[in-house]
This record gives C-alpha cells, structure tokens and sequence, in this order.
C-alpha cells in the first residue's frame, strides 16, 4: 500500500505531443526523472508504468499533465482520457483510467498548459497575478488560464489555439481539424510545413519570425479580451527563439490598439506584462508535481 503521510513521494507526468517526462520527488525537488518519446499509446504508457513501478512503495499520488483535449469532468465515464486531439493515434485514449490501474494511487489530471498555468501562478512568473494565462508554442499551441486561484475548466478547458488565424493569412495550415486555425499556422510544426526546416535551423533574421510575432501578438490580444488576465507567461520551444518575445510584445501592443486603456498594455510596461516562464520549458512538470500533491491533500 503506498505511503499517504507527509513523507509520500509524489510523481509526475507532464505527456507531450513529441515527449513525455516522468519524475518523482516534490514540486521543489526532483529525485529522479526519465524523458521517453511519445510514440504509440501502449508503446509510451509502458515505458511511463515501468519508471514508476520501483516506488509503488511510497508513491503516495500522481499528477499528469497531458495534451488535450481531455475530458475533464469527473461525471462523464471517460473522465481524463484524451478527446478528438490532432495528435496520430492518441484520440479516445483512456489515459487516467490507464495508469490508476496500474499504479493504484491518487491522480489528478489537467492540461499541459493549464498545469503549466498553476505552476507559474503559485510558484513563478505569475505569482500572486490572478487571471494569470500561460501560453505555449511548441508542436502545438495551448493556452492555460488560472481564474480565482484554479485551473479554468468549463464546458471543456481553453482551446485558443484552436482559434481562427487572421483574415490575412495565406497559408493553408496544418491543423487536421481546422487547417487554417493559429496553431495551422504559427506552431513548430506549421513552420516546418511553411519553410521545409526544423524552427531551430532557422537564423534569427529570417522573415518568418516577423510572421510568427504577428501571429502569437494576435493569439495575446485574444487572451487578453478573452480573460482580462492580470498577467501573460509565453512560454514553449518556439518562443525561446532569441528576439522573438520582444517582438510579440510589440505585436500585442499594436493590435490592441490602444483599446484596453492599461498601462501594462503599453510600450512601457508590456515588457513586464508578457513574461517568460520562471519554469523554463519545465513549467508542466512542475504543474503536474502540484497536480500530484493536490491528489494527495484530497484524494477523492
């Protein structure tokens, strides 16, 4: 039986579209970690039950944090397993269910991204902000909120990705659902498809970036008439490219175009307004360890 006191280890699962990292320790510690890819269901569940299997002992709780979309209502019977999701293979996956069978400990499950919101929030770039929004752009883009000190849920999760690129896109996009829609065209794998290269083979003056700022400077304006957060984290691979954030930071300002009369939102004081994640690209694993240690406080 595992461990439930204040000494249980906790472990934790951040599941991404091209990785999925595994670790145990606490929200401030990791003691061991391992980063498999993630390829087929039984393929990559395997691998992520084999890493936790040696601390069945004292695993007290897990915390996964998952691209979507998931079902995240407790009520309906494929409660955290993932949905439609453009990810090959992985759509109507029982990933909760899964590993609270093979694991029999506590879980609380979220998005990646609004994992990776809760740990900005309680732990880095947003502390104390509240709407606080994270955004990632990697091998899709996801938008995360915390609203009154909890991960936004509703009829599903934040999916603002997903929403419609600017009338003055001429780029057919990736997206297998939308073609068309700002993860099509502003993702890692969009600018792939537009260019014929990895993002990071990309120099730093080349014209697509100026592209990208509009394009993520545009998914900013939406977050913030959307949920008027009090602050931005843009996070995820693309946007560690150098430059690039200033540039989204401009963007924003510009299409805001003065209508949300904060000075956050101007010249001045957007620098601090959008912020880099304290967390680096570890953001949703330090989510998904405060996933965990939620699990463990309340394991209903």
């Amino acid at each position: 039986m595992a461990e439930r006191g204040a000494g249980a280890l906790i472990g934790a699962l951040e599941l991404g579209g091209s990785k999925a990292l595994c670790a145990v320790g606490t929200s401030r510690h990791t003691l061991a970690e391992v980063r498999v890819p993630t390829s087929t269901p039984d393929a990559t569940l395997a691998a992520v039950e084999r890493f936790f299997q040696p601390y069945r002992g004292s695993l007290g709780a897990l915390g996964i944090a998952s691209f979507g979309p998931l079902e995240l209502s407790p009520a309906a019977p494929n409660f955290g397993g993932l949905l439609a999701t453009p990810k090959p293979g992985w759509a109507n996956v029982p990933l909760l269910a899964t590993l609270a069978r093979a694991l029999a400990v506590p879980i609380r499950i979220d998005t990646d991204v609004n994992a990776a919101a809760l740990a900005e929030q309680r732990l880095g770039a947003g502390q104390g902000d509240d709407p606080c929004v994270y955004i990632t752009v990697g091998t899709g883009i996801g938008v995360g909120a915390m609203v009154g000190g909890a991960p936004l849920h509703g009829l599903l999760h934040p999916e603002l990705g997903h929403l419609a690129a600017p009338a003055w896109c001429d780029f057919a996009g990736v997206c297998p659902f939308h073609g068309r829609c700002l993860e099509g065209v502003a993702s890692a794998s969009a600018l792939r498809a537009r260019t014929g290269r990895e993002p990071h083979q990309l120099s730093d003056d080349d014209p697509v970036w100026a592209l990208e700022a509009r394009y993520l400077g545009a998914l900013l304006a939406s977050c913030v008439l959307a949920y008027a957060p009090r602050r931005l984290v843009l996070g995820g691979g693309v946007c560690e490219r150098a430059g690039l954030i200033e540039r989204v930071r401009g963007e924003l300002t510009r299409q805001l175009a003065g209508y949300v009369p904060r000075a956050e939102l101007g010249a001045a004081g957007v620098t601090d307004y959008v912020r880099r994640p304290a967390h680096g690209t570890r953001a949703g694993l330090v989510g998904a360890f405060l996933l965990g240690e939620a699990a463990l406080d309340d394991p209903r």
